[in-house]
């Protein structure tokens, strides 16, 4: 039954489409090179996506903070989607130096990106972890604030979101933020609804926010975001299958169209890029007016 209190309450869906982990053998369907990352990008767009959250790889499939491979993404993107929101990524997961995370934080004209990543703290992944320094963290956001670069903040458990609160209190971060709250890793916080209210209840006031679960997860923190008001971040990047227990691969495009459906369950339409702009407070981009 449609709960009429989020009737007509846009959704911001945040599709990350590749990532920096799954290869072909894990999905066939995951987009690798400049075109496949390109299309599926058209792909959900057209299905109702309004954020795209990129992360380059090269020839070989590996993840990489290649400028000219940076660029040649995000111009193929912009090409085929102009109005589309642009997340680069600048994941620490498997590169340290400040330079090469940021690296598509110097780009110019329509290749600068609408948006970055900004993990607010370190973490273990299963099998890895992933280091972000306090003086990575600032000195990201401090770059992100200078080229005027809204942060996509990323926050997988409650530490996170106080440090967020600190780069607001620092002048790093400017309000309203747009956050990510991430669960269901295996060394953070865990898809309850107890977790997602507990970082809601921290969040500084205003503060536009989305619902991501990892693996097995995704579908439940989506259903719990959308049902309590908040975006989605959806996507290959941190989740291969539609369905879990059979082991069914997913497309991003199906991962987009199921949510879709279940936000218009709740009488709440997918936000156009415009929209998003307006909610999170991002300018509107030259030339889509």
């Amino acid at each position: 039954m449609r709960n009429d209190t989020l009737a007509n309450k846009p959704v911001i869906i945040n599709a990350a489409i590749t990532g920096m982990v799954p290869t072909k053998e894990d999905t066939p369907h995951v987009p690798i090179t400049i075109d496949e990352i390109a299309a599926d990008v058209e792909a959900v767009a057209e299905a109702g996506a309004a954020i795209v959250h990129l992360h380059p790889r090269d020839e070989k499939g590996r993840p990489t903070c290649d400028p000219e491979i940076y660029r040649r993404l995000i111009s193929a993107v912009r090409t085929r989607c102009p109005e589309i929101i642009i997340c680069a990524s600048c994941s620490g997961r498997i590169e340290s130096d400040i330079d090469a995370r940021g690296v598509a934080l110097t780009f110019e004209g329509d290749l600068k990106p609408d948006l970055a990543s900004l993990t607010c703290g370190s973490m273990n992944f299963p099998h890895q972890a992933s280091v972000n320094a306090p003086q990575t963290i600032v000195e990201l956001a401090r770059r992100m604030k200078d080229r005027g670069i809204k942060p996509e903040v990323e926050v997988f458990e409650p530490g996170m979101v106080n440090y967020a609160r600190y780069l607001i209190r620092k002048n790093l971060l400017d309000e309203p933020i747009y956050v990510n709250i991430l669960l269901g890793n295996l060394g953070t916080s865990p898809a309850t609804a107890a977790s997602l209210s507990h970082m809601l209840n921290l969040l500084p006031e205003g503060a536009v926010w989305s619902g991501a679960g990892i693996g097995r997860y995704q579908l439940t923190v989506n259903a719990l975001a959308l049902a309590m008001g908040g975006h989605v971040r959806v996507g290959l990047e941190d989740n291969p299958y539609y369905d879990w227990g059979k082991r069914t691969p997913a497309t991003n495009r199906m991962l987009v169209e199921r949510v879709v459906r279940i936000a218009g369950e709740l009488g709440r339409p997918s936000a156009t890029p415009q929209q998003a702009r307006e909610i999170i407070g991002l300018p509107t981009r030259r030339g889509t007016e």
